[in-house]
């Protein structure tokens, strides 16, 4: 059975808020990223606690760690960025969840993030051995101007690093806002498929620059996705990002009528297709 999740700061700033929204639309899990307009890797321990105690209060479980974890310029001094990593390996832990959300680097200013392929690899490794002996695992999302900005380029990171503390991310959307693919269905979910546990549901229309659609209504194969999903059987979370008032590099705003709407059709589709779901 697949768990909807949500990153719900697009619906308002305020936490309780958006934890109450979720209990009220039924939707069982959480993916914080925006806490009180902090991220969530800014908080102190105190708002940690009560950022916690409040997704206890409302019944609700943490899908993944919503972490910037990768999202800086390749060349930057490695080890502060891994000190930040070891704050997320935390943050998993005492939010209970498996998953970390992460990404895979830009190339400094004028340059092509392939040609620094073996330096991205060496940051994953060194990573994945900080997760030794612990139930957490990174989740790679394919994201325009990253290395793992292709389906071919996150395969190979799984591939290369062999670890099962790394796997992948789909998020359709930032293959049509990216990568200019309208039959990412076909074309991308077949290579990451072995290796993807985690799914971001974000549809978006060809051209569009900054807001995304209703999920079904744009160009990223909602529809096609849940199906294949129902035919593996998935069991992961499908986090809502819809992206449906503002959308950029650090997150987008979507607000709670959106948010109920792009519910209520992620149901609906999931019901089409035969994707049970939570």
């Amino acid at each position: 059975m697949a768990k909807l999740s949500a990153f719900a700061d697009e619906v308002t700033e305020a936490f309780l808020e958006q934890v109450k929204f979720l209990a009220v639309e039924k939707v069982g899990f959480i993916e914080p990223r925006f806490i009180n307009k902090k991220n969530i890797m800014d908080l102190t321990k105190d708002e940690l606690r009560e950022a916690k105690q409040m997704i206890l209060d409302y019944g609700l479980k943490v899908s993944a760690i919503g972490s910037p974890i990768g999202k800086v310029k390749i060349d930057e001094p490695f080890e502060p960025h891994l000190d930040k990593f070891k704050r997320a390996i935390d943050l998993a832990v005492f939010f209970e969840t498996q998953f970390i959300r992460m990404f895979s680097y830009y190339a400094p200013e004028g340059k092509d993030i392939s040609d620094y392929r073996v330096q991205v690899m060496e940051r994953m490794a060194a990573k994945v051995e900080l997760l030794k002996g612990l139930d957490v695992t990174m989740v790679h999302e394919n994201e325009a101007s990253i290395y793992g900005h292709t389906a071919q380029n996150c395969v190979d990171i799984i591939e290369t690093i062999g670890s099962p503390k790394l796997r992948l991310v789909y998020d359709p959307a930032n293959f049509v806002w990216g990568e200019k693919i309208t039959d990412n269905v076909e074309t991308c979910w077949p290579l990451m498929k072995p290796y993807v546990v985690h799914v971001h549901i974000k549809d978006w229309k060809l051209g569009s620059k900054d807001v995304g659609s209703i999920p079904g209504e744009g160009d990223g194969q909602i529809k096609e996705l849940l199906a294949e999903l129902a035919g593996m059987g998935y069991d992961g979370c499908l986090t809502m990002e819809p992206h449906l008032q503002t959308g950029g590099q650090f997150g987008g705003s979507t607000g709670p009528e959106l948010f109920s709407r792009s519910i209520a059709a992620v149901r609906e589709i999931a019901d089409e297709v035969g994707l049970t779901c939570d």
